[in-house]
């Protein structure tokens, strides 16, 4: 079972070979820190989710949720590990511990992160949610609201959400009704419904606190007006302890496809005239919160995208290790050959490439971001902090989008792999599939996301974050010319980068004239060509760190000899998986992303000329 969340050796080679992130411990902030620390952590994690969340996964997914009386039981087989996660301190490990955090790097948090979501999404939605909603307090609240709610929160002692989504609104949250009237004490009246609530209501913890979007009276029209409050299920006194229940009621759970096991909540604030809330930030600067949790919020749906191709591939390449079907293609025409392991089968193969391509490019990309996080944390030059924050800043909808799309897609292949095996519920891999849809929906929809880097980031400080990306992309290049096998697959990257630039160009432009509706038609086109340049970027710097490596190992080996220490040798065979993963996308998807850029810059206007009546229906 320890194989099927993440693989331990493409972990480390991907914090420690590829990204090196013992240099951060030479920091100030983690100098009390060393390899051998972070190392525990992710055992710890690791080991917890084997042993006591990746057991519980299929029965919660059948299971399910009870709603009685307003309220929502989870699972029972929830609450042990639910206990020992609150114990581990799993749900704020890289917080500060001033506020009940564990302090450790960003991208350790995310390295626990794979294994404890990765084992279940839906039992790891609570501390996602919870933490989500924990961060917009430390950074937006009163030292009031932070001595009240974070170290419970961060905790996970009590729960959080992020309330947003309206029947009537949907996406468009400027148009939500929720209403807010101050009262005298300071407090303000919340009344409203809203849907859609992940973790809204459940028995896993005493309270949850739910960040409220809403519209005081008298405020603006649009999202100018809107403004954020916590709201509490149980009121919660100035001494933190808990008072009464609060006018929170649930009125009903979600039948979805996917995350049987994870509440997703229609709420009702104020029913009985009786809610209260606390201003969260200032008036009518909901938004700007919100935002700060939402950018958390997308950059974490992303790496879930990750966790669910790379649970689906490590299933998938292990069936086909041990499923027996077919003979040899070599042997096909000899009745008397034995069969063989699907894994022989030059199609299986194509499909179990496609899948560990995508997971190590989608890990290494996933992985740089949080590092990211903390070499701006920990650099004092100021240069340095804003090009870091302008490269996640432009990563950020292209992990949300490009990541889910493409886990869910793993998910598919890996059914394709299992065959008839994988479309029954005896096999993990249908409910991989139905939970891992919902990644491309919320959080701001994927085609919310291509608008957003194409209408925002793409121009952005006129074009900086822009060419921040290309340039980084161009430090990997060049290294990898200079190592032997390596020349031509970087020439191919940069000729992609090349052409990325120029259809950057071409389509900004386009979006900044009389005919912007014919560029946001190629919006998500756009996203994926730029998905795809960078999962070759990832690969191509993957295989340059593994290629000398691998040359060490074999040294003057050639030919047969060669193939015999790489299939015997597993730090060989590993590093020359590296480069196969790195030649299969660059040699095999790039040509198909060359194709994609074709098509955009054709410009073609028949998705916005097309009367509504053309449509049918």
């Amino acid at each position: 079972m320890a194989q099927q969340i993440a693989d331990r050796r493409d972990v480390d080679f991907v914090l420690y070979e590829q990204l090196g992130i013992d240099s951060l411990t030479k920091f100030e902030r983690y100098n009390d820190m060393n390899r051998k620390m972070f190392d525990m952590v992710i055992s710890e994690a690791r080991n917890f989710a084997i042993k006591e969340i990746l057991p519980v996964n299929e029965e919660g997914d059948k299971v399910g949720l009870v709603f009685e009386n307003n309220q929502v039981k989870v699972p029972e087989c929830f609450h042990r590990p639910y206990k020992l996660m609150r114990e581990g301190e799993w749900i704020a490990v890289s917080d500060d511990p001033e506020v009940g955090g564990q302090g450790l790097p960003h991208i350790i948090a995310q390295v626990t992160a794979e294994y404890i979501v990765g084992a279940d999404f839906s039992f790891g939605a609570f501390g996602f949610a919870t933490h989500g909603a924990a961060k917009m307090i430390e950074v937006f609240g009163t030292e009031k609201q932070k001595e009240m709610f974070l170290s419970r929160m961060y905790s996970g002692q009590w729960g959080g959400t992020m309330v947003l989504t309206e029947a009537e609104a949907g996406s468009d949250v400027g148009n939500l009704t929720t209403s807010a009237v101050k009262n005298e004490d300071g407090t303000y009246s919340i009344t409203g419904n809203k849907i859609f609530i992940t973790a809204g209501e459940h028995d896993l913890t005493e309270n949850i606190v739910h960040p409220v979007l809403a519209r005081i009276e008298g405020a603006p029209a649009g999202t100018k007006g809107i403004s954020l409050f916590i709201v509490p299920k149980i009121w919660v006194n100035e001494d933190g302890s808990l008072g009464e229940p609060n006018d929170v009621v649930c009125t009903g759970i979600e039948e979805k496809l996917g995350l049987h096991a994870s509440p997703t909540c229609q709420l009702a604030f104020g029913p009985k005239g009786k809610c209260r809330g606390l201003l969260l930030g200032e008036e009518n600067k909901g938004m700007r919160v919100m935002f700060h949790m939402m950018n958390e919020a997308r950059l974490g749906v992303g790496a879930i995208g990750l966790f669910n191709a790379s649970c689906a591939y490590l299933y998938a390449v292990n069936y086909a290790k041990q499923r027996v079907q077919g003979r040899d293609m070599a042997d096909m025409f000899n009745k008397e050959a034995k069969p063989v392991t699907i894994i022989n089968h030059p199609d299986v193969r194509r499909m179990l490439m496609w899948m560990k391509s995508h997971v190590e490019g989608m890990r290494s990309f996933v992985y740089y971001v949080a590092y990211l996080f903390d070499l701006e944390a920990c650099t004092q030059n100021e240069e340095e902090k804003t090009k870091y924050m302008d490269l996640i800043d432009f990563f950020t909808p292209i992990i949300k989008s490009y990541c889910t799309d493409k886990g869910f897609q793993a998910t598919v292949e890996a059914m394709q792999v299992y065959g008839g095996y994988g479309y029954i519920a005896d096999y993990p891999i249908e409910r991989l599939m139905r939970d891992s849809k919902i990644n491309s929906i919320y959080e701001g929809t994927n085609g919310i996301q291509a608008m957003d880097l194409l209408g925002r980031k793409l121009g952005m400080k006129k074009g900086a974050l822009f060419m921040a990306f290309l340039g980084e992309v161009q430090k990997t290049t060049a290294e990898a010319k200079n190592i032997d096998g390596l020349a031509d697959l970087a020439a191919l990257v940069d000729d992609s980068l090349n052409r990325l630039g120029n259809l950057a160009l071409y389509i900004g432009k386009t979006a900044m004239s009389e005919d912007f509706k014919v560029a946001f038609a190629h919006a998500t086109p756009f996203l994926d060509v730029t998905g795809d340049i960078i999962m070759a970027w990832m690969l191509l710097w993957r295989a340059s760190v593994a290629a000398p490596k691998l040359a060490e190992i074999t040294k003057d080996a050639e030919g047969d000899k060669r193939s015999e220490i790489i299939g015997k040798n597993k730090n060989a065979a590993f590093y020359d998986g590296q480069i196969k993963s790195a030649q299969y996308f660059i040699q095999t998807f790039l040509p198909l992303t060359a194709g994609k850029i074709s098509s955009i810059e054709a410009g073609c206007r028949a998705v916005v000329d097309i009367p509504e009546a053309g449509f049918g229906g």
